[in-house]
């Protein structure tokens, strides 16, 4: 009788551990690159947990996904059966003396990343901006609000470089800036991740319709050896250090997160269902079916990238978060 029970027992544990649906949160409106990677996941990463819980969708976008953060620290399950999707910047909010970002980046438990990758500036063709040096003259570029990369790029090239891009903020994610370079409301969205151009709009860059001006990152993109890196535009050493922590988080392209405090086991456990998505063949035949570039970072690495930005020197984050204000 008392193996039994103590069977019984076990089975009931096991349940609990294993959550039937796992909700997956993304941090920006449907339809955008955030959201497009993130569903692309959810539709294949079940398969390579335990117990292959349904895995759903829900967006909650808000101050450029700085209020998802907030909620994967304070509200969200720390059981395994929540993670999600923000803006690859906006780990180092709290770094930067962002107050409204009530987390530490470095307790959460960062699963990986889909991309290691490279945003860049890119100008309606219509508007007749064709490259960066266009800038240096009143433009109007979108952004999502918050800390976000559409807000956060302009403000610091502008301020480290002195291009006089005019930030029009508040949209709930990249493809409604979109729609308002469509509608002539900006003309440019310099913060916009080559990687959701190609999968939606690689014929807009082919046709002209799409200008790409500059890459904003530590290295050049394979596909763009053309197009001038931010990096190569510095004049000063200590513009190359600011920038460096600006960009640094271009690494952790598509990141993807559990809230602070989920044990070892099961942070383990979605880790490695991460990892193993990264190189299962149905979903790579995806990705490749819709254009989805697929250059992973472990959740391992994703961590202590985190843990060495937060290391700086205190002068270099002074100098930088003075630029993305």
């Amino acid at each position: 009788m008392k193996a039994l029970v103590l069977l019984c027992a076990l089975a009931a544990t096991n349940a609990l551990a294993q959550p039937r649906s796992v909700d997956l949160y993304i941090g920006y409106s449907v339809g955008g690159g955030y959201d497009i990677y993130a569903r692309l996941l959810a539709r294949h990463m079940a398969r390579h947990l335990p117990g292959n819980p349904t895995i759903v969708p829900r967006n909650m976008e808000g101050a450029g996904s700085l209020r998802l953060a907030n909620f994967l620290n304070k509200a969200a399950p720390r059981d395994g059966s929540a993670f999600g999707t923000i803006g690859r910047a906006v780990a180092f909010e709290p770094l930067f003396g962002e107050h409204s970002a009530q987390f530490k980046a470095t307790e959460f438990g960062w699963l990986g990343s889909a991309n290691d990758e490279v945003s860049v500036c890119a100008a309606w063709g219509k508007t007749g901006i064709t490259r960066f040096e266009d800038l240096y003259r009143e433009v109007f570029v979108g952004g999502t609000g918050g800390n976000s990369d559409t807000d956060t790029f302009p403000k610091a090239i502008n301020s480290i470089l002195g291009t006089k891009m005019k930030l029009v903020t508040g949209y709930p994610g990249g493809n409604d800036i979109t729609l308002a370079m469509q509608r002539g409301e900006v003309q440019a969205r310099c913060g916009w991740s080559w990687s959701s151009i190609k999968t939606n709009h690689a014929a807009w860059v082919k046709d002209g319709t799409l200008k790409i001006l500059a890459q904003l990152a530590l290295e050049k993109h394979p596909d763009l050896p053309h197009v001038p890196l931010i990096m190569d535009m510095v004049k000063t050493p200590e513009q190359r250090q600011v920038l460096r922590l600006v960009f640094a988080g271009q690494v952790m392209g598509r990141p993807f997160l559990a809230p602070p405090g989920v044990p070892a086991d099961r942070l383990a456990a979605l880790r490695k269902a991460f990892m193993a998505t990264m190189q299962d063949p149905a979903f790579l035949a995806e990705a490749e079916k819709i254009k989805l570039e697929i250059r992973p970072v472990s959740g391992e690495a994703v961590q202590k990238l985190v843990a060495e930005v937060y290391a700086s020197p205190p002068e270099v984050v002074k100098k930088a978060a003075a630029a993305l204000r």
